[in-house]
């Protein structure tokens, strides 16, 4: 069978495969972000604890994935847990060291101005300095979404949905029929998505974006 034909033949698996990993790795991407935006807040001021978080990023990144995955195999179990924790993870650690930096490089006279108008603090941070460290952490949110996406295609091999499946079943019967489709597929699907997901980011980031500090 042609791949072509491969991709006709199981087009609404593939559809559907496509979908569980989009929706794992998006999803995924808004808790880390939420919880790595929270973080960053708290911390960003404590030249103590934002070196500890970016050592902390550090490390974590140099983590094996499948190492990552094997550890929570043990204490989750297999299935879409410990694939979702993994990905969660790994965006967590990046959109936190660009929430950081970020936030850090506000202009302080900005700042300072707008506690002169009697903002509060939540005010400053919600209406001045995150908006203008938001270009940042959207460069680090596009960073892990690419990051992430090839991740969840490892998740596969402990159970986590997604076009993982195809790659791994292709691989595990090369030689046999349709297994270099499968790989080719899974592979190929993952790397439309991860396109379309970066295409869809940049306009959220122009959407969300004061015009003023646009690049």
């Amino acid at each position: 069978m042609s791949f072509w034909d491969y991709l006709s033949d199981r087009r609404d698996l593939l559809l559907f495969l496509s979908y569980q990993h989009l929706s794992m790795v998006v999803q995924c991407l808004i808790a880390a972000t939420v919880i790595a935006v929270v973080v960053a807040s708290l911390i960003y001021r404590n030249s103590k604890l934002v070196g500890l978080a970016a050592a902390s990023s550090a490390v974590g990144l140099t983590l094996p994935s499948l190492a990552l995955l094997a550890v929570l195999v043990a204490i989750m179990g297999i299935g879409v847990w410990p694939s979702v924790v993994t990905l969660a993870f790994y965006a967590f650690l990046v959109i936190l060291r660009n929430a950081v930096v970020g936030l850090a490089g506000v202009d302080a006279t900005l700042v300072d101005s707008a506690r002169g108008m009697g903002m509060s603090r939540l005010s400053i941070l919600s209406r001045v300095e995150i908006p203008m460290a938001w270009p940042v952490i959207m460069g680090g949110i596009r960073v892990s979404a690419q990051m992430i996406m090839g991740v969840g295609a490892i998740a596969a091999y402990v159970g986590g949905p997604g076009l993982g499946g195809e790659i791994f079943s292709g691989l595990s019967r090369i030689g046999g029929a349709n297994a270099l489709n499968s790989a080719i597929a899974g592979a190929l699907g993952i790397a439309v998505l991860a396109l379309l997901l970066d295409l869809a980011l940049v306009g959220v980031s122009r959407l969300t974006t004061s015009r003023g500090i646009r690049v």
